[in-house]
């Protein structure tokens, strides 16, 4: 059960990853953030039940770690570099200056948003899972995961939509 148990962590990784750097936007943390909690899982792992899904359990690690970091830290602002996502180059695209600024401004909204919305938003969204696996995934009812992922759209198209005076036209 060990060595199943890490290869399914392994592979999981660059998917940790990708929450936890969606979560925090910073490849820093976001690195401290998942190897805490794959420490934690692997000390751990006589508590995860090997009939659920792995993912699930690894995915409630971090929020629970962010939240622990979070708490100590006071809350202090999050903040995306500008080459958070370098490997989500479009060297085809002929929009590619555009891409990259819709990506940066989007970025930025989604760290605007609350840490409960972003989570959900990033596990729905990015991750692709239903309504009730992030439900199952941190612990709350579904319906919690429906409004906050719509309270998080809103917010997000609010933010990126183009202000009044930019569609005036002189």
């Amino acid at each position: 059960m060990t060595l199943d148990f890490r290869s399914q962590l392994v592979a999981l990784l660059p998917r940790l990853r990708r929450f936890a750097l969606g979560l925090t936007a910073s490849r820093d943390e976001a690195d401290d953030l998942v190897q805490a909690a794959c420490e934690k899982a692997l000390v751990k792992q006589d508590q995860w039940q090997p009939d659920t899904r792995l993912d699930s359990w690894l995915y409630r690690i971090i929020q629970t770690q962010r939240i622990d970091h979070l708490r100590r830290a006071k809350r202090s602002p999050v903040s995306v570099p500008e080459n958070a996502m370098p490997d989500l180059e479009d060297a085809q695209s002929a929009d590619r200056a555009e891409n990259e600024d819709l990506l940066r401004h989007t970025l930025k909204a989604l760290e605007q948003l609350p840490e409960e919305q972003r989570a959900v938003m990033l596990l729905v969204v990015v991750e692709g899972h239903s309504y009730r696996e992030v439900a199952e995934q941190l612990g709350i009812p579904q319906g919690t995961v429906m409004s906050r992922l719509a309270r998080a759209r809103l917010r997000v198209q609010e933010l990126l939509a183009p202000t009044e005076q930019a569609n005036e036209q002189p």
